[in-house]
């Protein structure tokens, strides 16, 4: 081990938010005076506005000079961390990969970003023929029948799923009859929380010494109440289950559906597909795997795919195409519905079109090939070189695809140092270091890397690197690590986790809403 760990100091501003930098009277832009041969033209401004839009009063926008906007933004830049300043692997089963700036380009321009998603069809025939073409593909890699991109994000993909699932068994006439859903403890916690929002009962399969369940657990479980399973494959541990089809075909054999969380598909472009393994629906993340930004709960696309017996049951509304040109098709009379506005992200499809072009189908299966080469290095010379690291729920020397759930337990025990810790020290070295996803928390002191395809052998050095040197000061200076971080814009935070709807602030309105703020806040 060569690499060398950086000297890192992030910027600490302490930066209002821009409503309380507002100075009544204060401008960015002086917008000119309207002449006076338009006002006699076409009337005063306020006259021209339909009555049932026009605003009660002025909407309260912050009041700021542009040199202050600048510094502002600039600002809170220098505090903030991500792909393009850190490597920015462990955030744990959500693919952080380098966006080509070309792609990010499409979106920006105005072509796209000034489209409204109520402006007459025949005049967004562009980005229609992208999604109707983008769905092609999709089938292709996926040999799925049919998709819709209009789920915001992997878990209303997966209530999407949970959804066509109870409709299809309502009309079988076994709606009543089919009311538990099987998936595994160490799928993605939604494949249980979504299909319980659906009135589903959730049973939960424990993984074996392999780090999957057995297939008499799965027998044992599976009966005539059976509406399907949920399962992800790699599990968010890395680990791939070889024995999908079996499962598959004992729940079919049950007359349940199974349903294929891929959002861990990164490891698997070209490789293996949704339709050999039998499954009747799928979704992947868009935002992840297929290089659009994650975005955090915003910007996101759960692309949900079905077999061709489940297409009538997808969101409206479906872009078709009559041979002439494309259209909104909400004639679905057994579809669920609507499970967000509009159509969906269309920015998000579009990065994720232009990313699969510019690669082609050996450019997929290779991304594929660098991720599983790039995890299993990662796995490999963790172990080798950090102390007190370990990676449990698997067969020794075990296979792992694009990601691997670590545990920091022997470290925990030895030093008291925990992983959450570890997260902290990591901002010390530009690191951002972990995201918080690694429920239920069977695996103690969990850590969970992926090291895509966008990450050279250098920066994985690097990356090890300093969890070698995270490890040691653990075991040497304990309260070093316990008191992280120490060069980050936001000491470490000893208030408790905001359960409570009602603690939360999200906006500008609320938080003037609050008469006494609560403790935890």
């Amino acid at each position: 081990m060569t690499a060398k760990t950086r000297s890192f100091h992030e910027a600490k501003w302490d930066e209002p938010i821009i409503f309380e930098l507002s100075e009544k009277g204060q401008r960015g832009i002086l917008l000119p005076e309207i002449e006076k041969e338009l006002i006699e033209e076409f009337g005063e401004m306020e006259n021209l506005i339909p009555e049932g839009m026009a605003r009660g009063k002025k909407p309260e926008l912050p009041e700021i000079s542009q040199p202050q906007v600048l510094r502002h933004y600039l600002r809170l830049s220098q505090e903030t961390l991500g792909q393009e300043l850190n490597i920015d692997i462990g955030l744990g089963t959500c693919t952080m990969k380098y966006s080509p700036k070309i792609h990010e380009q499409f979106v920006r321009n105005s072509k796209l970003s000034e489209l409204h998603p109520l402006q007459n069809v025949d005049t967004a025939q562009g980005i229609l023929e992208i999604m109707y073409e983008f769905e092609q593909i999709m089938k292709e890699i996926s040999g799925m029948d049919a998709f819709s991109f209009q789920p915001g994000g992997g878990g209303q993909a997966i209530y999407s799923n949970a959804s066509i699932m109870k409709s299809y068994h309502a009309d079988n006439g076994e709606g009543e009859q089919r009311t538990e859903i099987i998936t595994t403890l160490l799928s993605h916690p939604l494949n249980a929380a979504a299909p319980h929002t659906k009135g589903f009962k959730v049973i939960n399969l424990i993984p074996n010494e392999t780090g999957y369940p057995s297939i008499e657990d799965l027998k044992a479980v599976v009966s005539e109440k059976t509406a399907g399973i949920f399962i992800t494959n790699p599990e968010d541990t890395g680990i791939y289950n070889p024995i999908v089809k079996e499962f598959v075909d004992i729940v079919h054999e049950a007359g349940g559906l199974c349903v294929y969380d891929m959002a861990d598909y990164n490891g698997l472009f070209g490789i293996a597909r949704a339709k050999e393994a039998g499954l009747d629906m799928c979704h992947f993340n868009l935002h992840k795997a297929f290089s659009s930004p994650h975005g955090s709960m915003g910007p996101c696309c759960g692309a949900q795919g079905v077999s061709e017996k489940l297409a009538k049951y997808l969101p409206v509304p479906r872009v078709g195409f009559d041979g002439g040109k494309y259209f909104l098709d909400y004639d679905q009379p057994h579809s669920i519905g609507k499970i967000r506005k509009f159509y969906g992200v269309a920015a998000v499809v579009l990065r994720a079109y232009s990313w699969v072009i510019t690669l082609g189908a050996d450019g997929l299966r290779k991304v594929a090939e660098t991720s599983v080469i790039n995890n299993n290095y990662l796995i490999k010379k963790m172990l080798e070189n950090v102390r007190g690291i370990s990676a449990p729920w698997g067969e020794k020397d075990s296979f792992r695809t694009e990601q691997v759930r670590f545990s920091w337990e022997q470290l925990t025990k030895d030093t008291g140092v925990t992983t959450d810790d570890i997260d902290r020290r990591g901002t010390d070295y530009g690191l951002q270091c972990y995201f918080q996803s690694h429920h239920p928390m069977i695996i103690p002191e969990p850590f969970t890397p992926e090291p895509n395809e966008t990450y050279s052998k250098q920066e994985l050095d690097e990356y090890i690197a300093i969890f070698k040197r995270i490890s040691e000061e653990a075991y040497e200076n304990p309260e070093l690590v316990k008191n992280a971080p120490h060069n980050a814009p936001i000491s470490k935070i000893s208030t408790p986790i905001i359960t409570d709807p009602n603690d939360l602030i999200v906006t500008w309105r609320a938080y003037k809403s609050k008469k006494e703020l609560p403790l935890n806040v």
